[in-house]
């Protein structure tokens, strides 16, 4: 049984295969059959290609949302964190000034 690498294609090869798809009218599979790499791959790309100009008919994020999406969770998280902390803060104070 082989095992099974994700290839890392470049930025501008993806903009390339994408802009193949855009300017041949072939559909994505022949496009991604005569470049060699996986439909899935390509119809990922050319999907979020089409989100991030606007032109996305099931309103995918854009890249750019995408990002900001990742930024905000990740500070909702460090904050929730910073929340618990100043609440076992403040209940330790209380118990210390009851004393």
């Amino acid at each position: 049984m082989g095992s099974k690498y994700t290839h890392r294609y470049t930025e501008e090869f993806r903009r390339d295969a994408i802009a193949l798809v855009d300017s041949s009218g072939k559909m994505v599979t022949a496009v991604a059959r005569e470049l060699g790499i996986s439909s899935e791959s390509l119809r990922g790309w050319y999907r979020q290609a089409k989100a991030d100009r606007g032109e996305s008919e099931s309103r995918e994020l854009t890249s750019a949302e995408r990002e900001e999406l990742k930024r905000l969770r990740k500070e909702v998280r460090e904050q929730q964190q910073t929340i618990e902390i100043l609440k076992k803060a403040t209940a330790f104070f209380v118990k210390e000034n009851d004393r």
